[in-house]
């Protein structure tokens, strides 16, 4: 399988701490969310590559147990969200494939439209209450003094 990035140029690459990645498409309004596999996977094909040099660059960055399937898995969403283009033959099925591994080892690869973060945001600010204001300590009542 050979694989290449997609207008990697109109895109807002924004690397997070622990290897995930968000990339806005300002072009077609889209923010996509990558866990730190598929964000490696993204790494690895910076340049025209093979599915074999894409699973090498995993390895490299991300995890030496990282095989081929999964690698393949990564760019197999990065491609249904077009973030790359993908031609050549594909080992297995992806049912085949996820039927095999636990959800947890499994590259991960979201996006979410403009307009959708928008609501998302705005409903979940409406459901936020504010914290209450505590009210003000009281103020100390002057004590007369008394008169001698």
């Amino acid at each position: 399988m050979q694989v290449e990035r997609t207008n990697s140029d109109a895109l807002v690459i924004n690397q997070l701490p622990d290897g995930s990645k968000v990339i806005v498409d300002a072009k077609n309004e889209t923010v996509f969310a990558l866990n730190a596999m598929a964000g490696a996977a993204w790494d690895a094909c910076s340049d025209p590559t093979t599915l074999a040099r894409v699973t090498e660059g995993m390895q490299r960055s991300f995890d030496p147990a990282v095989n081929e399937e999964l690698a393949e898995e990564a760019i197999l969403q990065l491609n249904d969200k077009k973030l790359v283009k993908t031609w050549g033959a594909s080992k297995a099925t992806r049912r085949e494939f996820i039927g095999t591994v636990s959800a947890a080892a499994l590259p991960l690869v979201v996006a979410l439209s403009v307009a959708d973060q928008r609501a998302y945001a705005q409903k979940a600010s409406s459901v936020i209450r504010p914290t209450p204001t505590p009210p003000p300590p009281p103020t100390p009542v002057p004590v007369p003094k008394p008169h001698s």
